[in-house]
């Protein structure tokens, strides 16, 4: 009877253990450098706006947006196609036709706006929030940054289980959120970056 009493008492702190999500090592997504800032995934479209800058050649940096034509103008080197591109294969094309001017340019692109899929790149947040809410990607965003934009989770969330879902080369992948750490430990761990497009979903407790 004791060892049935034994097991039934640790099988409950099992149970409870996997219902608030905490146990073992989180899924989380592989993070870029720079803070978050290059969505390699994301191909530039007409009317995002990118930044460009030429390490050493500060004259030659340019924030503008992609025109109707799909290209931006390059000091020196005029127009460039932009559209359909990722930021590394357009600072690659910028490298090369400024080879012909400068020795060894090295360009950074990032994007400052994301305009072309205005629909498609905003992120969501949605469950036991105080609201449900679709905002604008922002170069930088992270977990915590969009939950405080709904206004942060109700009293009725079970935030350590919430997730991550983002669409992917290979499918929908999901990755663990744990909330409650971030919000009320200061435990960054999950706090990731966000990419253009991804869904968080904070779920409500069973009791």
């Amino acid at each position: 009877m004791k060892y049935s009493f034994g097991a039934f008492i640790i099988g409950i702190m099992a149970v409870a253990l996997i219902g608030c999500g905490t146990t073992g090592t989180p899924n989380l997504p592989a993070q870029e450098g720079g803070h978050g800032v290059l969505v390699g995934s994301y191909k530039i479209d007409v009317g995002d706006t990118v930044s460009v800058s030429v390490w050493k050649n500060p004259e030659l940096g340019l924030t503008e947006p992609v025109r109707p034509d799909g290209k931006i103008s390059v000091h020196l080197v005029g127009d460039i196609t932009a559209a359909g591109k990722t930021t590394e294969g357009l600072a690659s094309d910028i490298e090369t036709a400024l080879s012909s001017y400068i020795k060894d340019p090295n360009v950074t692109v990032i994007l400052t706006g994301l305009a072309g899929h205005a629909f498609l790149s905003r992120v969501r947040v949605t469950g036991a929030v105080a609201n449900n809410t679709s905002m604008a990607y922002h170069q930088g965003m992270t977990v915590l940054d969009a939950v405080l934009d709904a206004g942060s989770v109700t009293i009725y969330a079970n935030s350590n289980r919430t997730k991550l879902h983002r669409r992917t080369e290979s499918g929908t992948e999901t990755y663990d959120i744990r909330l409650k750490d971030i919000l009320e430990d200061g435990d960054m761990t999950t706090n990731v970056y966000l990419r253009p497009g991804d869904v968080i979903t904070v779920p409500e407790s069973a009791f």
